[in-house]
């Protein structure tokens, strides 16, 4: 128990002693890890370090202050996208999931810890795709539509009528779809709009009810999904198939019943 309130202790202790800056930014883009180092930092050697194993990935030599980049790092990830100038400033280019994860600085001659990045990549947002949602029947005064993206991770999806929220959802693993439903009635004049979004951005799509809730020719609402109108035929075969045998019943109860009084007055007789 000591040994990990001392290790928790220390963590904290580092964090504050040279901080820990979080730096979120989106997939694609090119982010730069800001530091300022001193005159003598530089003559003592500058080593850049990322992950849990403190992989080296740049340096400026003591020596001779010249720039090495990714020369440790063997799987690639960091091939042809950093730049290293000499205030010791860090810049990514091109950045990817692969490159999330926690940066840090030091001194080589000293090994004096400088300041640790903590990095998060976003995936880029989609434009929401407003539809119809084919899946349920609209009715003469109501539209059923849907709100959807492909391929997302760590996002909300929400609605919007004006400024007041109506609903949202959220994932955090790669979702291969993510849809969110909303049912408005065709004469609605109020605005609404589809937001995605994650900690650093979002991106809205608005509702053109005309557009997308327009009536089919010929009718008043558009037809049913498959599926919607396969259960609905279904439906309406058993619920036909019951009529028909409660009239075969009728018949067959009322002749009976004739045959029964037409052998009882026989009988009497």
């Amino acid at each position: 128990m000591f040994h990990v309130i001392l290790l928790c202790w220390c963590s904290w202790n580092l964090m504050v002693v040279f901080g820990l800056e979080s730096v979120s930014v989106t997939e694609g883009e090119s982010v730069t890890l800001y530091m300022n180092i001193t005159e003598q930092q530089r003559k003592e050697g500058i080593l850049w370090k990322f992950g849990p194993n403190k992989s080296r990935i740049a340096e400026i030599k003591r020596d001779n202050n010249a720039i090495n980049l990714n020369k440790y790092f063997t799987d690639g990830r960091f091939n042809n996208r950093l730049k290293l100038d000499q205030t010791g400033s860090l810049t990514i280019t091109n950045i990817t999931f692969t490159h999330s994860g926690l940066y840090q600085i030091n001194t080589d001659k000293q090994y004096e810890l400088l300041k640790i990045f903590n990095t998060t990549v976003y995936t880029r947002l989609p434009v929401p795709f407003i539809s119809r949602d084919s899946s349920q029947c609209s009715s003469s005064s109501n539209c059923s539509v849907l709100c959807s993206v492909m391929n997302v991770s760590h996002v909300g999806l929400s609605w919007f009528k004006g400024k007041s929220l109506l609903s949202s959802i959220s994932v955090s693993d790669l979702n291969i779809r993510l849809s969110l439903p909303l049912e408005v009635e065709y004469q609605d004049n109020n605005t609404y709009r589809c937001v995605i979004n994650n900690p650093i951005t979002n991106l809205t799509q608005h509702l053109n009810i005309n557009h997308v809730c327009h009536k089919c020719s010929g009718s008043n609402i558009c037809k049913c999904g498959f599926t919607e109108a396969v259960i609905r035929l279904v439906v309406s075969g058993l619920v036909g198939m019951a009529v028909v045998a409660v009239m075969v019943f009728d018949v067959r109860s009322r002749g009976d019943e004739q045959k029964r009084r037409s052998d009882t007055q026989l009988y009497d007789r």
